[in-house]
């Protein structure tokens, strides 16, 4: 049976999204129509929203300001020479709600698959080194990484700790609080600001 092609364009574009198959896109298309018309523009109106959401030149998280840079990096009482290398914005965000994170970001996004980095990572990678030549005379006090502890996680971790080497006074690892193969994103914020604390 053929389904309307407004609705095979809802599932098509709901498969692409992370963790969703083209039965559970299938489903949630249904659950909109469900919903009733009212819903569905709703939803419409604030996707279309995310269209005023921009990257922050500096640390690549999302914000809405005037300016280029997000609420974090613009923030002047956050440690600018204390850098926490992150995989993803959630695992940022769940840093942030420790509250016990007092530097900025950058974040890399995710683990290598093929043993280098991808050519918008080493962009990333390269836009910090900058920061770090002209702000403070190439060397930051601090750069943390903070992957899953992982053997993706460590694997992408001695990457980034190499390219970085040279750019600060010291390299830490989050400490080992986080079980191994555990998720930044989904540890309670005790967990992680144990991990924070006992980073080395």
């Amino acid at each position: 049976m053929q389904l309307p092609q407004s609705v095979r364009n809802v599932i098509e574009a709901l498969a692409q999204l992370p963790s969703i198959g083209p039965r559970q896109a299938t489903r949630l298309a249904f659950y909109l129509i469900g919903r009733g018309k009212n819903y569905i523009q709703t939803l419409s109106s604030d996707l279309k929203g995310l269209e005023k959401v921009k990257l922050c030149e500096r640390c690549f998280f999302i914000h809405e300001n005037a300016g280029a840079l997000c609420d974090i990096c613009g923030n002047s009482a956050r440690k600018p020479d204390i850098i926490m290398v992150v995989e993803k914005e959630t695992d940022l965000l769940s840093l942030e709600n420790t509250g016990k994170f007092t530097g900025r970001y950058l974040i890399i996004g995710g683990n290598s698959k093929t043993g280098t980095l991808e050519e918008w990572q080493k962009l990333r990678l390269q836009s910090l080194k900058q920061f770090i030549e002209k702000e403070f005379a190439g060397q930051a006090q601090e750069i943390i990484i903070a992957f899953n502890p992982t053997s993706a996680g460590d694997f992408s971790a001695a990457l980034i700790e190499k390219e970085l080497k040279g750019f600060t006074k010291k390299i830490s690892r989050l400490g080992r609080g986080l079980p191994t193969g555990g998720e930044i994103e989904f540890a309670d914020d005790e967990t992680l600001g144990s991990a924070l604390e006992r980073r080395g």
